[in-house]
């Protein structure tokens, strides 16, 4: 791709709340772009983006899907890039990893409910990487839409500087098209020809007061954003449209504003002129700017790449899918260009990747490449050593580039083969998820000699086991879902000694270190500078060389091993400070053995001194219920330890914020249908960890 091309090119993802229309929105725009001939229906289970049966059936979207479709605006081309993520909050890796690669991002909304629980954690989540964003107002033919009570919630509820460019014209069962504020003229949308026929008139006369009212706060906060347009808007000239799409989309770029679309994806309209905003305002390649990484060899050193086709070649690994062909590499190119059967560096483990096949994804299916430049997403294969957050990179000129950060998961249960045979398919079986998914862990617990499989909720974990039996075709029994439970310290405890000496005849084992811990937050580490990895926190305090500088890394190691495997009842300890001040060593039988076994045992005794406790997960959960069962919800809510944080009026329904242990909300769901007649909803994600009572910890201490 020429570099001038890359100006053409738009990366943008698709993000909301569960159920506000995403993939209804995507199928929209490839129909109209051309890629599809039919139309796809999430409730039909035809979704182009949604291909796995597991999506089918449950009607919502599990991974991300990747396509690319061109879309024309004033007779020229451009090329779209885009991601499809799930909503739901057990998949919230998918939106952080595809977050992670896009210059852009279309956040929709339902019309009816305005900004959800979930659309409050995507937009943080593109607030940390950086992702300019519009928001479309789906659903506007929904029965209790409100177009304005949406606006406003994108303000109060997100902090952000909303700015609508278009208006509908009706709303509910009188919605029927959109007025557009920089051209002022009302656009209908003909459903016989799937609106792909799209109509253009003049503002309905009962409209244009309200019209004029939008415009003007749209000029107004435009203003805002650049000199120029405010010099004209003081002088109460007429700016011209040019003049005002170059004021918003600098401000989008820069995410200062968010130009606020609206339609009904599933009523075909409004899906066009999302699209020209797309293009109008959110930024291509070359706009989003250099991406920045760092020196392999000295971290310190910080490195940029141009988002050009001819700049050394560089892309982040997003995703991995297991396949029977070999695994299918996702990756974003961020500048220089990949040729098929070029060899690439991955610099985090310093091991060579041979690039035998390049395709342009379309959800399942791929079209081959023989090369592709910077700007592009595309899948390879012969990637066997790289996985999700790990850079490529020209061997020659070699950059790291800024990782991702995945969530520890919240909750386990164990699995069983049935046979031999499926034990060693299982083995290989979850190496593969965990390469597919970052979030998912397993390990085998040499106690009870069951495997554990851990994730970030119980639907993420009922479809890796349907996963494992339907797609894999393995035999496995599973136990009932487990919270995974933290440790943490109550006070601190300084000068406490670990010695591991060992003489066997012959050259013994000798390491001798003093330390101090205390309880200590993520906030305070940053403040005193320390890394904090794992929630753990290490000062090497040690003066005149007590403790040789070789054998600090090897105290630090075993302190750390010993935080992760646990001191109370085998769950990885949190919050917690060492600082490492006193020590001695042998001249012959000092080893770094011998000091990550003296850390350890420093460790242990140092976190029992200083007293422990154990920590459970907590969940935000968020009910909308309808007035008359708000008594039955509290109640249930209350006698599950948990608190009502905030509850607020929408139209006839209560929403409730909640805050409730994990351990408590097994099952929630049936019970909560079972409690209001099916007529509540509810959402869930992580939110903390709290100390959990203390007769409830001798009781899980008890089961361990």
């Amino acid at each position: 791709m020429p570099a001038s091309d890359l100006h053409m090119t738009r990366n943008i993802g698709i993000c909301a709340h569960i159920d506000a229309g995403k993939t209804t929105v995507t199928e929209r725009i490839l129909f109209y772009t051309g890629k599809n001939y039919k139309m796809g229906e999430v409730h039909e289970g035809t979704a182009t983006m949604d291909f796995l049966v597991e999506e089918q059936e449950r009607g919502i979207t599990i991974q991300s899907a990747a396509t690319t479709c061109p879309w024309v605006v004033n007779g020229q081309e451009y090329k779209i890039n885009l991601i499809d993520t799930p909503g739901h909050v057990d998949f919230t890796i998918e939106v952080e990893r595809s977050l992670r690669v896009l210059d852009g991002a279309v956040a929709v909304f339902d019309g009816k409910e305005g900004v959800e629980a979930q659309s409050e954690t995507v937009w943080r989540q593109a607030d940390r990487y950086r992702v300019p964003r519009l928001c479309f107002i789906n659903k506007m033919d929904k029965l209790g839409a409100d177009f304005e009570f949406s606006f406003k919630s994108i303000g109060e509820r997100l902090g952000a500087n909303a700015i609508a460019v278009q208006i509908p014209i009706g709303q509910a069962d009188t919605f029927e098209g959109l007025i557009d504020l920089m051209l002022m003229k009302a656009y209908y949308f003909d459903s016989n020809e799937l609106g792909a026929v799209v109509e253009e008139r003049e503002i309905p006369d009962d409209m244009r007061d309200m019209a004029e009212l939008w415009r003007h706060e749209m000029i107004e906060k435009a203003a805002e954003l650049d000199d120029e347009l405010a010099e004209v808007f003081l002088s109460d000239g007429e700016p011209t449209v040019a003049q005002l799409k170059a004021a918003l989309r600098k401000g989008t770029i820069t995410r200062q504003c968010y130009p606020v679309f609206c339609g009904s994806a599933l009523k075909y309209i409004g899906v066009q002129r999302l699209l020209n905003g797309v293009v109008d305002y959110l930024p291509s390649p070359p706009e989003a700017g250099d991406v920045h990484g760092v020196d392999p060899s000295d971290r310190k050193v910080e490195l940029t790449r141009p988002p050009d086709p001819s700049a050394p070649f560089s892309a982040l690994v997003f995703k991995v899918v297991a396949d029977s062909h070999g695994d299918l590499t996702y990756l974003r190119i961020y500048s220089g260009t990949l040729k098929r059967g070029s060899r690439v560096l991955n610099p985090g483990n310093n091991r060579k990747e041979n690039i035998a096949r390049i395709f342009e994804m379309h959800a399942k299916d791929r079209i081959a490449l023989d090369e592709a430049s910077a700007g592009s997403i595309v899948g390879v294969i012969g990637c066997k050593n790289s996985i999700t957050g790990e850079t490529l990179c020209d061997p020659d000129e070699s950059i790291l580039l800024e990782t991702m950060s995945f969530p520890e998961p919240v909750i386990s249960m164990s699995i069983e083969p049935k046979t031999a045979e499926d034990k060693r398919k299982l083995g290989e079986a979850l190496v593969t998820i965990r390469r597919e998914d970052p979030s998912f862990r397993s390990h085998f617990d040499d106690e009870t000699g069951q495997t554990i499989i851990a994730g970030m909720g119980e639907l993420h974990l009922e479809i890796i086991k349907n996963k494992l039996v339907r797609d894999m075709k393995i035999g496995v029994e599973v136990g009932k879902p487990r919270v995974t439970y933290r440790e943490a310290i109550i006070g601190h405890a300084e000068g406490i000694r670990g010695k591991f000496v060992k003489q066997t005849g012959g050259r013994g084992q000798y390491g001798d270190c003093t330390i101090n811990v205390y309880p200590c937050t993520r906030e305070e580490a940053e403040a005193l500078e320390i890394d904090f990895t794992n929630s753990i926190g290490f000062e090497n305090k040690i003066v005149g060389g007590k403790i040789p500088k070789e054998y600090v890394p090897s105290v630090e190691h075993g302190c750390r091993q010993a935080a992760l495997s646990g001191i109370l009842g085998g769950y990885q300890l949190l919050n917690v400070r060492i600082e490492l001040v006193d020590g001695s060593t042998h001249p012959v039988d000092s080893s770094q053995i011998a000091f990550e076994q003296a850390g350890a045992l420093a460790m242990r005794e140092a976190c029992t001194k200083a007293g422990l406790c154990l920590l459970e997960p907590i969940m935000k959960v968020i009910v909308i219920t309808p007035e008359d069962y708000v008594g039955s919800v509290t109640g249930d809510i209350n006698s599950r330890r948990g608190h009502i944080i905030n509850m607020e009026q929408r139209g006839n329904t209560r929403v409730l914020t909640t805050e409730v242990p994990l351990s408590e909300m097994f099952g929630y769901t049936t019970a909560l249908r079972s409690l209001t007649q099916g007529r509540a909803t509810s959402t869930m994600e992580p939110c903390t960890y709290r100390r959990i009572p203390e007769n409830l910890t001798k009781e899980i201490l008890a089961a361990v």
